[in-house]
């Protein structure tokens, strides 16, 4: 193939090793979906990566970078009323931001169908927790598909597609981190474009779509009984798997887990039997039923919460099997990935005769590696700013709330900015609430400019509104740097074309926002000025802490020059072993030598000159 675009259009059959995420395109263009919303998340950005490889003019569907996560299902929904069969994907918590519109979705008839792809993450590689988004689907009776690799990522999607079209329901694919991230071959079928439906198909005869008193009592017997029908119809798909090894002992899995569980077992003379459930909810009954009743000991193996342990159990109970079955026993096993060492040590804790334990790397054998902490990108616009910050701040205790971004890292050493974080957004308020009854310290709250769009100006309203008194700074790179590197509101461009811009500021005056300050933030000392005058008003002040994102610019002068500016160096002369280089500005491109003689990294830095203003003998030079 030329491309990745070339091959997600290509018309005939074919193979290619490919990631979840792009195998998930392919998927849609074949089932003739024809919206799609986001807004940007690991582990589902390169869900848009594979889509923006297509030509818009050649793009078989619409896509859009939404404002948050709930305006994004609110969109995908309208265009499911309408008949198109739509799709919103996010992380797994972006389906928080959703949730007051998700949950009506199963009380309500969807003529074309809609598709909620969510990223969960055990492990929390990218996220503030490990929510199970399994209880979602629970609290709100919706569906769930859960693929283990690419291959069943794209299988799933078509069956959840025809699924949705199907019932006029919506359908959550349930991915995790690793089915999103990993590669495999995947064979995918053909693709005849059909020609579009435009004509409008809403019908306020297939709702009522108006949850009052009256109506929501019929639309929720109407969704438990569509759950039934579900369940009977992914198991007339025959997507359940039982892996038999003839064995009295059984294990229950779904999704990624599955991979890990036939890991473990591969190399073992005496293997437990696997059933792998492709819908953890609405639970199978039949096939559970089945497996249960032909094993003497069943384990349910399942990443965080025990939500299909409980429902086994509980299936178990009311049938009056006398299978034994076991679940989570330990703490550990509601933490973290499922990954085969770990599966291997619950199974050899469940069945030690039949699963060994696991060897163990010893300190003789490989050394531990060094901590890696996460840091800011060399040249980042934050590192200058909270450098500056830090300097501008009073010495009796100012309190400072983070928010969800890149210059979330400013709660690291050396700067120590932002002490409490709950999620995108959230800072406005937290630091109204710090504010309160507060005339001892001084509160300073953070935000992104991506965010500001997202959650944050509900704050910012709050806080005008309610006449609250702290200083806001907005930390504006002109992205959304730390999911790739979307657009953005303010950014002058949407997925598919140039747009206005809408500018913060204005934003900010049109709110009524008094006192407003903006600077680049590479200027420290003017930056650090403005941030007293700011603390030291009556009332509520922004700064507007402007630098684009280096690791964007960086990137894009590569691939027009093929380099970046020269590095920076250190005159050794000059230097006076102060280090306030490595130690208050924390550029990642300076190293210390065992002699305390500090060098630059040629490979990492990048020219751009921020660190030159923070040397006090003025060592570091062009």
């Amino acid at each position: 193939m030329k491309n990745m675009g070339d091959m997600l259009l290509t018309r005939a059959s074919f193979s290619e090793i490919v990631m979840g995420n792009t195998a998930l395109v392919r998927a849609m263009i074949e089932t003739g979906t024809r919206v799609v919303t986001s807004y940007p998340g690991s582990p589902t950005p390169e869900i848009a990566t594979a889509i923006q490889s297509i030509p818009v003019a050649q793009r078989p569907f619409y896509f859009e970078f939404s404002t948050n996560e709930k305006v994004a299902t609110e969109v995908a929904f309208g265009a499911s009323l309408n008949g198109h069969l739509a799709t919103v994907f996010f992380k797994s918590v972006g389906l928080n931001v959703a949730a007051d519109s998700f949950v009506q979705l199963s009380l309500l008839h969807l003529i074309g169908g809609l598709i909620i792809v969510l990223g969960d993450d055990p492990g929390a590689n990218s996220s503030q927790n490990e929510q199970d988004n399994r209880h979602y689907a629970y609290m709100s009776y919706t569906p769930v598909l859960e693929p283990a690799n690419p291959t069943e990522a794209y299988v799933y999607y078509k069956e959840a597609a025809e699924l949705a079209r199907t019932m006029g329901k919506a359908v959550i694919l349930r991915l995790t981190t690793h089915v999103c991230h990993a590669k495999e071959r995947v064979f995918f079928s053909g693709w005849r474009p059909e020609p579009p439906e435009n004509t409008p198909r809403f019908d306020p005869a297939n709702g009522p779509y108006i949850p009052l008193v009256s109506a929501v009592y019929p639309k929720k017997r109407q969704a438990l009984s569509d759950l039934q029908r579900v369940e009977q119809w992914v198991d007339g798909r025959n997507l359940h798997r039982i892996i038999n090894h003839g064995s009295p002992l059984g294990i229950i899995v779904s999704g990624m887990v599955c991979l890990s569980v036939q890991d473990v077992l591969a190399p073992l003379a005496d293997k437990p039997d696997i059933l792998k459930l492709a819908m953890p909810y609405p639970v199978p009954v039949r096939i559970i039923t089945e497996f249960l009743a032909a094993h003497r000991e069943v384990k349910v193996l399942e990443e965080l919460d025990d939500t299909l342990e409980k429902e086994v159990k509980a299936l178990a109970y009311d049938l009056q099997l006398t299978t034994r079955i076991l679940g989570k026993a330990v703490i550990d096993d509601w933490i973290g990935e499922y990954s085969p060492d770990k599966v291997q040590d619950i199974l050899h804790q469940t069945w030690p005769e039949i699963v060994p334990a696991r060897k163990t790397w010893t300190e003789t054998t490989i050394a531990p590696l060094p901590p890696r902490p996460p840091q800011m990108c060399p040249g980042c616009g934050h590192r200058s700013a909270f450098h500056a910050i830090k300097q501008a701040l009073p010495d009796d205790g100012t309190i400072t709330v983070a928010d969800i971004g890149c210059h979330t890292l400013g709660f690291q050493e050396p700067y120590r900015l932002g002490e409490v974080l709950l999620c995108m957004g959230a800072s406005p308020g937290i630091g109204t609430g710090l504010s309160l009854f507060n005339d001892a310290r001084k509160v300073v709250a953070f935000l992104g400019d991506s965010t500001f769009f997202h959650a944050g100006i509900p704050g910012i309203v709050n806080a005008l509104f309610n006449r609250h008194h702290f200083t806001l700074i907005i930390m504006e790179n002109g992205t959304t740097a730390m999911t790739g590197h979307q657009d953005h509101a303010a950014s002058g461009r949407n997925f598919n074309e140039v747009v206005e811009a809408i500018p913060i500021r204005q934003v900010l005056e049109g709110l009524g926002v008094k006192h407003i300050f903006e600077i680049d933030t590479y200027r420290q000392r003017e930056l650090g000025e403005m941030v007293r005058e700011a603390l030291a008003l009556d009332g509520f002040s922004v700064v507007i802490a402007r630098h684009p994102c280096m690791l964007l610019f960086a990137r894009n002068l590569r691939k027009k020059s093929g380099a970046v500016p020269h590095p920076v160096r250190i005159d050794q002369d000059k230097c006076a072993r102060i280090h306030s280089c490595l130690q208050d500005f924390c550029c990642p491109s300076f190293t210390r030598a065992p002699d305390n003689t500090v060098t630059v990294n040629r490979d990492i830095c990048i020219g751009d000159g921020s660190c030159l203003q923070t040397c006090p003998t003025k060592a570091i030079t062009r």
